[in-house]
């Protein structure tokens, strides 16, 4: 929403934007704004969330630590009437395209559109861990290999055993079958007057 940075910046945006609806997505019951999910970056929130020094630099951290010990897990995707099955290392249902500091998961997606964004990532190896980073940091995801893309109004996910889901980087406890859906024009915000997009 062009709204990251200093808070004077931030501050202008209160002064002078101009009033937006724009979606939020629903995960079971939760409600999000910006990206939900399972896997690997559900269980990189819980540990990141327990810690009382965060940041950027410790998010890092854990997820390299957790990176090292963390399997993917068989699921199944069901979305406008079809069934596609999938090994995930991370899963996430966005409804805009990043999750925050410039990390582009979802390219190309609106926070107004109407429809969210799956993204499935698949068992990263440590020769394509670093390239996807890459692409993760630069808006290029799209273009990496073996990535999973759809966009839907509703995704079901239903996976071996109950776990982890992640809300805008809280974590709750789901069952075997989690459901994303989106809930068109129903948050307000102010945004710069210029941005038109994402």
């Amino acid at each position: 929403l062009s709204i990251h940075g200093r808070v004077e910046h931030a501050l202008a945006v209160r002064r002078t934007g101009r009033p937006r609806l724009i979606a939020s997505g629903v995960v079971d019951d939760p409600q999000y704004f910006t990206a939900a999910g399972l896997g690997f970056e559900a269980e990189v929130a819980a540990q990141f969330n327990q810690l009382t020094s965060r940041g950027f630099a410790r998010y890092v951290t854990v997820a390299a630590d957790l990176w090292r010990r963390y399997r993917a897990e068989d699921c199944v995707i069901e979305c406008d009437g079809q069934r596609l099955a999938a090994r995930a290392f991370t899963l996430v249902v966005a409804n805009s395209d990043q999750y925050g500091n410039n990390a582009v998961i979802a390219p190309g997606a609106r926070v107004d559109d109407g429809l969210l964004d799956l993204t499935v990532v698949p068992p990263v190896n440590l020769l394509r861990a670093l390239p996807m980073l890459v692409k993760l940091f630069t808006g290029s995801l799209g273009s990496a290999r073996n990535l999973i893309r759809r966009q839907a109004t509703r995704f079901v996910v239903v996976r071996p055993a109950p776990g982890l889901i992640h809300a805008d980087g809280e974590t709750h406890s789901a069952g075997g079958r989690v459901e994303f859906t989106i809930r068109p024009r129903s948050l307000r915000i102010l945004a710069p007057a210029t941005v038109t997009g994402r």
